[in-house]
């Protein structure tokens, strides 16, 4: 099915809590296509009102006519609407274009407990109620609208209980609606916190339905009735049942409400969480492998690498080989230095782990090394190219962060294993075997894999700005990783 397209005609919030930046997020929640026609300019936060800038209706019916004359609109979600002016407006609008899903939240005073609707805006509202398909107002709305029902209504329907049922059933007959009577607000039995949250969706015909959730114990609720009706409109235009979107909207804004405290948005009445949801069923955020995506331009030119090319193919000279090896030596001595620090500042199995790699570290330059180099070649001089690889892991421990020396090192394992993945098996006789099997040695790709774990561990508990830092130190490891094997075939630089 294609993308529900759902406009919402509402006033903002700076803060992205209520309002039109609230319907945005709820209708994106919802993986459908959100847009916005602005009712007023609210200066707000989660304390409070500061001010409301109400535009030219002129510009209003401007902007509803850009959208209508260009966007096929499969439901549309009204929030405030401020001023009889306004209110009018909208309705002449929807009286021209009417989309086949229209949800209004009589939107008329804020959760700081700030007027949102003139008073003199409320007869409008039953002109806009004609071609609405569900109000979904709070308690105190409701008994508002209802008192306004019997205003219009001259006697049209038989006097109805004054408690919310009644009141719902005046409302929805009244203007032929379904009406959502939220329990969010609620007073009394069913209001404290861990005690129920009933909505009540009723029909025109007295029918009602309840809709129960646990009542979610935290003072941020900014911007909930926003965000349900959004949601409610968005999922009616793609389920096409009323009881089914009511259904799982709450659902969805019971898990915001429940995630809502984390977001620390604010001083007053925060926010509700409106990824929660979407948030759960995604993978967990990989730090170490957002930083192997990065260097992927960089992996691609190793495996261009002349040396990497005619090592692979067996090409490579002598001569040029020992020229890399006598480097490496002086590299994997300073190596194994670091990851010894990394150990003396870890404790239990990662220490245990660090010192093992440096153990292998030692082992790799006194073995392999040493056997395909005569004792004069490993005193070679050291490389610049090798200096300034050891120079910036050196500025890594300098810097006093385990996690920024950590990350630092770790392109060391991920490029090498990932180099054996890729030159994969040698024919039998092929000059450089043995090196080529310390590439893709099982033993080394699970050790690169468990440093991997280690550094994002310590990603994970690390500041933003700490992350950059290990961000950065991988990616110029990663760098000096092509550098060093450009160096033997002389156009080594980083």
């Amino acid at each position: 099915m294609s993308v529900p397209r759902v406009l919402s005609i509402a006033g903002t919030d700076p803060t992205g809590g209520a309002g039109l930046q609230a319907d945005l997020k709820a209708i994106a929640a919802h993986d459908s296509y959100g847009m916005g026609v602005v009712t007023a300019l609210v200066a707000q936060n989660t304390t409070g009102v500061r001010s409301v800038h109400v535009p030219d209706t002129g510009f209003l019916r401007e902007q509803l006519d850009a959208v209508s004359d260009d966007v096929a609109i499969d439901a549309v979600k009204i929030g405030m609407l401020g001023t009889a002016d306004v209110v009018s407006t909208v309705t002449a609008w929807l009286a021209e274009h009417r989309p086949p899903f229209v949800v209004v939240d009589p939107v008329m005073v804020a959760t700081s407990g700030d007027r949102l609707l003139a008073v003199d805006a409320g007869p409008a509202l039953a002109a806009l109620f004609a071609h609405a398909d569900l109000l979904t107002p709070n308690r105190a709305e409701l008994g508002v609208l209802a008192d306004l029902a019997r205003r219009v209504g001259s006697g049209a329907h038989p006097p109805a209980d004054d408690d919310v049922l009644g009141q719902a059933t005046l409302v929805a007959r009244t203007w032929d609606v379904l009406v959502l009577a939220k329990g969010g607000h609620g007073d009394g039995p069913g209001s404290d916190a861990g005690s129920a949250s009933d909505d009540v969706l009723v029909d025109p015909d007295g029918r009602a339905r309840v809709f129960t959730a646990a009542r979610v114990p935290t003072r941020n609720t900014h911007g909930t009735g926003c965000s349900l009706s959004s949601a409610i409109a968005t999922l009616v235009a793609r389920h096409g049942d009323w009881e089914v979107a009511v259904g799982l909207a709450k659902r969805w804004l019971t898990t915001a409400l429940e995630h809502a405290d984390a977001l620390d948005v604010g001083v007053g009445n925060g926010p509700v969480d409106h990824g929660a949801v979407t948030r759960s069923a995604l993978p967990p955020v990989s730090w170490t492998a957002a930083w192997w995506d990065d260097v992927a331009d960089l992996r691609r030119d190793v495996l261009g690498c002349d040396f990497i090319v005619r090592l692979a193919d067996g090409s490579l000279p002598a001569t040029v080989f020992d020229r890399y090896l006598a480097q490496d030596v002086h590299y994997l001595r300073g190596y194994e230095r670091h990851l010894r620090a990394l150990a003396d500042a870890s404790v239990g199995t990662e220490a245990a782990a660090w010192r093992s790699a440096a153990d292998g570290c030692a082992a790799e330059a006194r073995d392999l090394h040493h056997r395909r180099l005569g004792p004069g070649r490993v005193q070679d001089p050291v490389h610049p190219v090798c200096a300034g690889y050891l120079a910036h892991l050196q500025a890594a421990a300098d810097s006093g962060s385990p996690a920024v020396l950590a990350a630092a090192v770790l392109p060391c394992f991920r490029v090498y294993a990932w180099v054996g993945t890729q030159l994969g098996a040698v024919a039998e006789g092929h000059p450089f075997a043995d090196w080529t099997a310390a590439y893709g040695d099982p033993g080394f790709a699970a050790a690169s894999a468990e440093a991997t774990a280690r550094v994002e561990e310590l990603a994970r508990s690390a500041s933003a700005a700490d992350r950059g830092r290990m961000a950065r130190a991988h990616r110029r490891s990663t760098e000096w990783e092509v550098a060093f094997f450009r160096m033997p075939s002389g156009s080594g630089s980083a």
